[in-house]
């Protein structure tokens, strides 16, 4: 038989157990519903657009972002649309033309010239640069032109595969799709225009847009000898 002592232990002890079992069902039914925080404060999702539509997650570092929009052809001239995006919080500035470099298939740099203002490539394309200063949001763009000529069938003809670009000299380069091979065929030279703004009430194209159409009238400027 067990003696009274033992058994109000046991119920001293079955009391203690309830207790604690109510504690424990009372503090986990409030997780999540506005008491006390639990853990560490909720962070905004991935992708997150700024005020620019640019989603936040992928601006890097430098502020801003670089694309092409497509390409147009007419004779053998090539025009590729470039697209600079401020995806950052300050200003960035602007004044010159973006800088090129165009590799081969195996990645291996392409000697060429780069023509700023393509004057000896086409017309249309050679406004002057100018400051540009790109609040939050704002966008840039430029025109890559080149032609696919051959003046003399024993210079092996060039093919580019993979472009970069850079806002200006010193300043991080990034690779763009150029939207099919840069046949330089052996001039040498590639040309693009300066950087402009492009007009804010212009919205963000969810799809990229091809650049204006060049001239299909071959430059009166004579291509110049070789190689730089």
């Amino acid at each position: 038989m067990i003696s009274s002592h033992v058994a109000a232990r046991r119920r001293a002890g079955a009391a203690v157990a309830t207790a604690l079992l109510l504690a424990a069902c009372t503090t986990g039914d409030h997780r999540g519903q506005g008491g006390d925080p639990t853990g560490p404060p909720p962070t905004a999702p991935s992708g997150t657009p700024s005020a620019g539509g640019v989603p936040l997650a992928e601006c890097p570092e430098s502020g801003v972002q670089i694309r092409s929009t497509g390409s147009d052809a007419a004779m053998g001239l090539r025009a590729l649309g470039l697209e600079l995006v401020n995806c950052g919080g300050r200003p960035y500035q602007l004044n010159g033309y973006p800088i090129l470099h165009v590799f081969d298939e195996q990645r291996e740099p392409i000697m060429l010239r780069v023509v700023n203002g393509a004057k000896e490539i086409t017309s249309g394309f050679d406004q002057p640069a100018r400051p540009v200063t790109l609040a939050a949001g704002e966008r840039a763009t430029a025109v890559v032109l080149w032609r696919n000529l051959v003046t003399d069938s024993t210079v092996v003809a060039t093919n580019g595969e993979y472009l970069t670009v850079a806002p200006a000299a010193g300043r991080p380069a990034v690779e763009v799709d150029p939207d099919g091979p840069v046949d330089l065929g052996n001039t040498g030279r590639i040309g693009v225009s300066a950087w402009k703004k492009a007009d804010p009430s212009t919205p963000v194209p969810t799809r990229p847009a091809p650049p204006p159409a060049p001239s299909a009238v071959p430059s009166s400027v004579s291509p110049p000898d070789g190689r730089l």
